[in-house]
């Protein structure tokens, strides 16, 4: 029984860590929307962690070209230590930007925000998002990766998939076309091209790359405790599979003298 076990619970974790296919089911199969496009990302499967230099290169993605548009409400400045940052680079980053505070007076000002900040907001309120942006609401980003079936493949894939659109198609006023959006028609235009951002470590910027590397950074953001949790679980399975033989290796004993 105990070898039946160990058996099944390896053979479930060597399934998780499988190399995955080049291609995922899509979200909306029904609008015949196209298979996704898989990057290989580094944090798939029970050993898979997230790479951080990507991570990084996402964030720097994120700064210069998403948060014109996309907030991360539940992200604090700090937060981008666990990427690899120094505390002064992280109070460098933080100080980039301006947020509101009380001074001693009581009065409204703006202030350097500081890593205990949340990341600044790119509109005031919904209203001013909408009008903004041909009345559609950017999504905050904070979670995207995990509220979006497909997650991390579907953001690649996303950022990939604009193009013209066939000529069947009649396109509503100030939409794109995508071809892995459902319905095809997205009031976002295309944010990222070969080229549209310079990695300060010299990785290539095409466009794939630059998918790939703001896909693991939302994947990050969504779960920044995804690599400890792991480790974790991993410390656990390994204390189990010992506990479990020992406490048969017992029982086999204490009842011995009935069988």
């Amino acid at each position: 029984m105990i070898r039946r076990l160990v058996f099944g619970a390896a053979a479930i974790a060597l399934g998780s860590i499988a190399a995955p296919s080049l291609l995922v089911p899509a979200a909306h199969a029904e609008d015949e929307t196209p298979l996704l496009l898989d990057a290989g990302f580094t944090f798939r499967g029970a050993f898979g962690t997230i790479d951080k230099a990507s991570a990084q290169r996402g964030l720097q993605i994120y700064k210069e070209v998403c948060s014109n548009c996309h907030g991360l409400y539940e992200q604090s400045y700090r937060n981008i230590g666990e990427l690899g940052y120094t505390p002064d680079e992280v109070k460098a980053f933080a100080a980039d930007y301006q947020v509101d505070d009380i001074d001693d007076k009581g009065q409204p000002v703006k202030r350097k925000a500081i890593p205990s900040d949340r990341f600044v907001r790119p509109f005031p309120n919904d209203a001013a998002a909408r009008e903004a942006n041909n009345g559609a609401l950017p999504p905050d980003l904070g979670l995207i990766a995990k509220s979006r079936k497909g997650g991390p493949d579907y953001v690649y894939s996303l950022l990939q998939g604009y193009g013209t659109a066939p000529a069947d198609m009649k396109m509503g006023d100030g939409m794109n076309y995508n071809k892995f959006f459902p319905g095809h028609q997205i009031a976002m235009p295309q944010p990222l091209t070969d080229g549209a951002v310079t990695f300060a470590d010299g990785t290539p910027n095409t466009l794939p790359q630059e998918a790939k590397d703001v896909a693991t950074f939302l994947e990050w953001a969504a779960e920044p405790e995804a690599d400890e949790r792991k480790e974790m679980g991993w410390k656990v399975v390994l204390f189990l599979i010992p506990l479990t033989i020992l406490l048969y290796a017992v029982k086999r004993r204490v009842w011995a003298d009935l069988h």
